[in-house]
């Protein structure tokens, strides 16, 4: 029987974790709404579900791209149809999961029409300040070169204020209702599984990785000033010592779980304890083949 529900948290919160031991369990398939795990190049630094894992189940919204090539909503929202086509034919459970709420609340909110970026040779700093000038509903951040660059395009485009134009052209959602569930940690606990993780990142070969991106790739691209790989480069320039290098991707990692906790208050949704969450899943998934 097909149905879908959505499980988010902040990084490192295990999400991933446990929606793959659902998925083996139930049999189901599984959405990720993890912005860095569609490029095949990165894979230590976005945390990405190993390789047998990743054959073994019925996986989407991974390894899709190179990492000069971007991803956007518009690609998501194709993946997201080709995930529930697949669970639907297959009478499986669809997980969608990840710490991109930003790409589940798009799809519960519907899709603007698709603008071409502009071409502008405007540097960030000039864009964003056109933007708090004349748009300031906006809400893009300084170092988000592509959503500013679209956003100038929209302007370019049609001599409007783009974020009411987006109002305008939003297309029907994908999503109509979600069960949402949300991952909780005490702060503390979440701090002990950052730091644990920035360490098994950096023994697992965060410093390699990067510097083999850093070599081949583009410097200025988004996907390689994600956090992890932008930190490698303070490193790789002999900017900071390895201890700094780890200190800095702890402090980067707790400000993105902080925004994402504040992100994921836009969602009606059940929040979870992480050690209860499993079982509670669990008894979620039997009522609803049950009903």
């Amino acid at each position: 029987m097909f149905f879908e529900f959505a499980l988010i948290g902040t990084t490192a919160s295990g999400k991933t974790e446990l929606a793959n031991k659902l998925a083996y369990e139930f049999n189901a398939s599984i959405l990720s709404l993890d912005s860095l795990c569609v490029y095949k190049q990165i894979n230590v630094a976005s945390a990405k579900t190993e390789q047998k894992t990743l054959d073994e189940l019925d996986y989407f919204g991974v390894n899709l791209l190179n990492v000069d090539e971007h991803f956007n909503i518009a690609l998501f929202f194709e993946e997201y149809k080709k995930a529930k086509a697949f669970a639907k034919k297959n009478n499986q459970i669809l997980i969608i999961t990840g710490g991109t709420s930003f790409y589940l609340k798009a799809l519960m909110d519907g899709l603007s029409e698709n603008f071409k970026e502009s071409q502008s040779i405007l540097s960030n700093d000039e864009i964003y300040h056109l933007m708090t000038k004349i748009d300031p509903q906006a809400k893009i951040e300084k170092n988000d070169s592509y959503r500013l660059k679209k956003w100038l395009g929209i302007y370019e485009q049609t001599n409007k204020i783009p974020s009411e134009i987006l109002k305008e052209t939003r297309q029907e959602a994908l999503i109509k209702k979600l069960d949402i569930f949300e991952i909780s940690w005490q702060k503390e606990l979440l701090e002990k599984r950052i730091i644990k993780r920035t360490k098994n990142m950096l023994d697992e070969g965060l410093i390699d990785e990067a510097k083999m991106l850093f070599n081949n790739y583009d410097h200025t691209l988004k996907a390689l000033n994600s956090i992890g790989l932008k930190e490698c480069k303070y490193f790789l320039d002999q900017k900071i010592n390895q201890k700094e290098l780890e200190e800095l991707i702890i402090i980067h990692t707790r400000q993105l779980a902080k925004r994402q906790r504040t992100f994921n208050k836009k969602f009606d949704k059940e929040i979870l304890d992480f050690e209860n969450a499993y079982e509670n899943l669990k008894t979620y998934i039997l009522k609803k083949y049950q009903g």
